[in-house]
């Protein structure tokens, strides 16, 4: 994922620096596919590939969004496997150990296709253009972004808007603070070198989880009264709390199940079409117990928790809001896309 990546990148296969903050490397390939063009990568139904880990919290929000739009069909989809070595993720969940359309083993490959020698972290999502086999842009953030608003001419009928023009501004401003604090402030926490790093880390996520939920207590949605790309990007941290972040990163004042206001939120997401569909509970704890050895040093993953809860009911229909606004839910994703039922409670 873009922040194991990163690190392992910088540090030869460490995830802690003792001593010191965790700062996460925010350098990606910047290029954007657009649909006029205008950085030589045009909008192109089945010209590029999206490659993804469903460990990934990053790669998860692309999964997300490429479902509720109905870009399945217009954006294939690689698939690497939850584990990687410090020479990044493999594609080792298909035939032969290769991409089926791309024909590499390693993502790596594609990275240097286009940047030989290439330095930097080589992170998922990416996507990658199928004709000549290289990366075009890893920039997460934007790439989101960009599926909703220069990939329009081939959303779904009913697609929703995740990034209404009006409000914009403060899906923006709502974004920022998540990532600092929430998204990225979990791996601060987990990655910190030293007690002083982690105690900051520590009041600056409960800080804002706390201040979360004071927002959704009154209202369904992060921003306006339907699902928007400041939900994917919430949801995605939140979903892997307990699994993951309250134990193996410390992040322990409380589980998720535990914060009633957020629990709720997240079961309410989790069983909406395009969210809990993507969410592969073994692939998201073999990745961060497996390959963080350096904060796990023996491999073992924890059988828990139990993930019947998820199904629980939320009750967060009482507060309004209409999930897809005027669209409508996108339909079951394509039965090779499913994630195995024995990684997930929903059947």
């Amino acid at each position: 994922m873009g922040s194991d990546d990163e690190v392992l990148n910088r540090t030869g296969g460490k995830y802690v620096e003792p001593g010191g903050e965790f700062t996460r490397d925010q350098r990606y390939i910047a290029t954007r596919i657009t649909a006029d063009g205008s950085n030589g990568w045009p909008v192109e139904p089945g010209r590029y590939r999206l490659a993804v880990s469903r460990a990934c919290p990053w790669a998860n929000r692309l999964i997300i969004i490429r479902r509720l739009l109905g870009l399945e069909d217009t954006i294939s989809m690689a698939v690497a496997g939850p584990t990687h070595d410090k020479r990044s993720w493999t594609f080792d969940l298909d035939p032969d150990g290769k991409d089926p359309v791309l024909g590499i083993e390693r993502l790596a490959d594609a990275y240097f296709a286009r940047f030989p020698g290439y330095e930097r972290g080589i992170t998922v999502p990416a996507l990658v253009d199928v004709p000549t086999g290289q990366v075009v842009t890893n920039d997460y953030a934007q790439m989101s972004l960009d599926l909703s608003t220069e990939w329009t001419a081939h959303h779904r009928p009913g697609a929703p808007d995740l990034y209404p023009e009006p409000l914009r501004g403060e899906i923006d401003e709502v974004n920022a603070v998540v990532f600092a604090d929430v998204n990225n402030g979990v791996y601060r926490c987990g990655f910190a070198g030293s007690q002083e790093a982690y105690d900051k880390a520590y009041h600056r996520l409960f800080d804002r989880l706390d201040w979360l939920s004071e927002r959704l207590a009154g209202q369904r949605y992060l921003v306006g009264d339907t699902i928007t790309e400041a939900d994917v990007r919430l949801f995605t941290t939140l979903v892997r709390f307990d699994p993951v972040y309250h134990g193996h990163f410390k992040c322990n004042r409380q589980k998720l199940s535990e914060m009633p206001v957020l629990w709720a939120y997240a079961r309410d997401l989790f069983t909406t079409p395009g969210f809990g569909d993507t969410i592969d509970f073994d692939h998201i704890k073999r990745h961060y117990y497996e390959v963080h050895r350096d904060i796990n040093p023996t491999g073992i993953v924890p059988l828990g928790p139990d993930l019947s809860n998820w199904l629980t009911p939320h009750g967060r229909e009482e507060l309004g809001g209409r999930p897809f606004g005027d669209g409508t839910p996108p339909p079951p994703p394509p039965e090779s896309e499913r994630v195995d039922p024995a990684h997930t409670p929903l059947r």
